[in-house]
């Protein structure tokens, strides 16, 4: 896919990446900590977790044909080279996700998880967590100034 109604799908599937990988990664957490969370949102974390791994690749794949029309230069490299990475950290949402699905089934057979195997859920929806919300900010912030670093914008004084 390499544009929709005339724009860049590179822009358009973007706007999925920075809303549900962040999105994803806060219910995730939550539903590491509290338990009413994970039993009520687990599936929609889940389905949220894939939906996200497979766009990823489509994201960055979009990004590849536009990178090949823009002008060449060190900021759009950055963000590509950033941007590569993100397709680890959806897959570490699957592998949290994956995970809080196995705390909840086990929850609802009425086995109490295991403490260590509770508290490991936590550190690695809180890891994962976080450097993906941290990686979809260093992405979008290096795509910003590819595409508006030479855009000289000049305040106007009403």
């Amino acid at each position: 896919m390499s544009t929709f109604n005339g724009l860049p799908a590179h822009i358009l599937l973007v706007h999925f990446i920075v809303v549900l990988a962040p999105l994803t990664a806060l219910l995730a957490i939550a539903a590491s900590i509290w338990s009413g969370v994970r039993s009520r949102l687990v599936w929609l974390i889940a389905a949220l977790a894939v939906f996200t791994l497979v766009l990823t690749p489509l994201t960055t794949e979009a990004g590849e044909w536009l990178e090949k029309r823009v002008p060449e230069t060190a900021a759009v490299e950055q963000h590509a080279e950033i941007g590569d990475w993100m397709i680890f950290f959806s897959v570490g949402l699957v592998v949290v996700a994956a995970a809080l699905v196995f705390l909840h089934l086990r929850e609802r057979r009425g086995t109490t998880p295991v403490r260590w195997q509770s508290i490991a859920v936590v550190v690695l929806a809180v890891v994962v967590g976080a450097t993906t919300i941290v990686q979809v900010y260093r992405i979008g912030e290096s795509g910003a100034r590819a595409a508006w670093d030479d855009v000289s914008v000049t305040a106007v004084d009403e």
